[in-house]
């Protein structure tokens, strides 16, 4: 089975240098990148939409086939056919190396015209393949697409994003894997730890939220996790039962549009926080459970679930994630939600929305264990001193 292998190998390696030579539409020097840089370019495209808004499609011809020579023969054809029915700004490689070929088609135009523009591509593609393999090898290529950005608006609550944009998060996660692992070792021992020391805080809080207000102790809300999977989050109820949640989208809306008000806290009008210091909606324990953050205590049960970890960005409502911008959304995509961050300890609710999802972002940019320990060691501090919790 290997010399089988080694054999085809060597016979694509030695087909490929014609596949790349100047036939029909192709370009003499149109490349046919490798799998590591096919798939460092979507990251870089990814980016790249962020800025101009223009998105982009991604194509996947995958071959089934289990004969190694038949593969062999389907796969130069393939080749063949991407190189000659695309554009010369569009990026041809190796999704999966020797097994999955893609085209990212680049530079679209948003809305409705990049709509119309896919079927069109999937049309050019299809058709020359029909005409470069018989009937009996066609059969086994199969085509997808995907389109970059996703819109959540139409896929929460109940889809998570498309993996297949992201396959460097794959490849970065597999580098991460034992360090990964102690993280996930550090929030299962450090929750429990917490919700056994913390027992009889959790029992006086439930008592004093009953006394204060009908309503359950716990307040369960729906929220968005790491690549945009929705789960419960669990905290200490501070309002009122049932109140309105249009007083929060108005107050989000400002703020995520840099329109936010900054309240005044403890005199100061200038640097105040920008979330509202005196909602009606909470009550009076309410009150000081935000002010201490003792209403996040709850979210250890969430940790242990593996929904949130211990560290990491905050994990947004639905309806906030609907108004986000393309290169926000990346915050719920590239972290696993936690109940302190990076955020939490650089002035929280002081902080304007833009400057949140930078620092979120250079948390994931940036992440290592020892960066976890430090945001721990900080967080005391910031709960004590009460920065931006309101």
């Amino acid at each position: 089975m290997q010399a089988e292998d080694s054999f085809v190998s060597s016979r694509l390696e030695n087909k490929r240098v014609k596949a790349n030579r100047p036939a029909g539409l192709a370009r003499k020097d149109r490349q046919f990148l490798s799998e590591a840089a096919f798939q460092s370019t979507i990251a870089v495209e990814r980016a790249r939409t962020e800025r101009s808004d223009r998105p982009f499609v991604l194509m996947l011809v995958d071959v089934d086939v289990d004969s190694s020579e038949t593969r062999l023969s389907v796969i130069e054809s393939v080749m063949r056919v991407l190189q000659m029915s695309t554009r010369d700004t569009d990026i041809v490689g190796w999704y999966k190396n020797e097994e999955v070929a893609g085209v990212m088609f680049t530079e679209l135009l948003s809305g409705d015209d990049s709509a119309a523009a896919v079927p069109t591509m999937l049309a050019r593609v299809s058709n020359q393949l029909r005409e470069q393999l018989p009937p009996s090898e066609s059969k086994d290529v199969n085509i997808s697409l995907h389109a970059y950005p996703e819109h959540y608006q139409r896929q929460l609550p109940d889809q998570p994003s498309n993996p297949t944009l992201y396959p460097d998060h794959s490849s970065r996660d597999r580098s991460r894997k034992t360090a990964l692992m102690i993280k996930r070792i550090m929030d299962v021992a450090g929750s429990l730890l917490a919700m056994l020391v913390g027992a009889p805080l959790f029992a006086a809080i439930a008592i004093a939220i009953k006394l204060n207000s009908r309503g359950p102790v716990l307040f369960r809300q729906q929220r968005i996790g790491q690549h945009g999977r929705t789960f419960l989050l669990y905290k200490f109820r501070s309002m009122y039962d049932n109140s309105d949640a249009s007083v929060h989208k108005q107050w989000f809306n400002k703020f995520l549009n840099g329109q936010g008000q900054r309240y005044p806290t403890n005199g100061n009008n200038g640097h105040g926080s920008f979330k509202m210091t005196n909602d009606p909606r909470v009550t009076r324990v309410g009150r000081f459970l935000r002010r201490t953050s003792l209403d996040e205590l709850p979210q250890f049960l969430n940790v242990l679930k593996g929904d949130m970890s211990l560290v990491g960005p905050r994990p947004p409502i639905p309806y906030e994630v609907d108004e986000y911008e393309i290169w926000h959304r990346r915050r719920v995509l590239e972290a696993k939600p936690g109940i302190t961050g990076l955020w939490q300890v650089s002035g929280r609710s002081r902080v304007a929305f833009d400057d949140m999802v930078r620092l979120d972002l250079r948390y994931v940019r940036n992440w290592t264990l020892w960066l976890d320990v430090k945001i721990l060691c900080r967080t005391p501090k910031a709960v004590l001193k009460g920065e931006g919790a309101y």
